[in-house]
């Protein structure tokens, strides 16, 4: 069954861009444009829409407030934030409204398709450029809590290992290649985890590790 997708972009040529690379995608069907936030909310309220990539600078309603009302609506639709900012408070509040991906513009087509198919899986990433960022930020509100972890969460050596390389916005593909390891190993570790973390998805396990300083 084929995910319908839509792009919310100010920029035409950037939308046209997105959209030429979606095309070629078999596990996409519609592709819905929205040059605005506002429309954006039309669009998801007239049309069965399963993932969103979202531009966070746009004219009056930002990405930000688009992506927490969108998943007011809808708290299955999937959004990947693309955007050329990485401000702390931004990336922060992002995740905060729900976002389940956050990339930098400056991704390379492809490698922005298989995060959306990863998403659509539902894996959560963020771009590795970011990981210090919400690190810095999940410390500055830690800074009265003591260096240690606040429980005991019974991870092993290998799944805090496997647990820092998903802080640092490795795909599950990537961690088996760096560690040497089947994709099907890796996928039992994480899902592991996340049962350890009780947590429902890799983002708040990445968020949980470093707000806890668990890695």
């Amino acid at each position: 069954m084929k995910s319908n997708i839509l792009i919310v972009e100010d920029h035409e040529l950037t939308r046209f861009g997105l959209k030429t690379a979606f095309e070629s995608c078999d596990f996409l069907g519609e592709i819905y444009e929205a040059e605005s936030a506002e429309k954006s909310l039309d669009i998801v309220a007239q049309n069965t829409v399963d993932i969103i990539v979202m531009d966070l600078g746009l004219p009056g309603m930002n990405g930000i407030e688009a992506t927490r009302r969108i998943k007011e609506i809808n708290k299955e639709i999937k959004i990947v934030i693309l955007t050329s900012h990485n401000d702390d408070q931004e990336v922060l509040n992002s995740l905060k409204a729900g976002a389940n991906a956050y990339c930098s513009k400056e991704i390379n087509p492809k490698r922005l398709v298989q995060v959306i198919q990863s998403v659509l899986d539902g894996a959560a990433w963020f771009d590795p450029s970011i990981s210090h960022v919400v690190l810095s930020a999940a410390t500055k509100v830690q800074d009265s809590l003591a260096g240690k972890p606040e429980r005991d969460y019974g991870l092993t050596s290998r799944e805090t290992q496997i647990l820092k390389l998903i802080t640092e916005g490795y795909s599950n593909i990537e961690i088996a290649n760096e560690l040497f390891v089947s994709i099907n190993t890796t996928k039992a570790h994480v899902a592991s985890i996340l049962q350890k973390l009780e947590v429902d998805d890799r983002l708040q396990a990445a968020l949980k590790a470093l707000k806890e300083r668990l890695v």
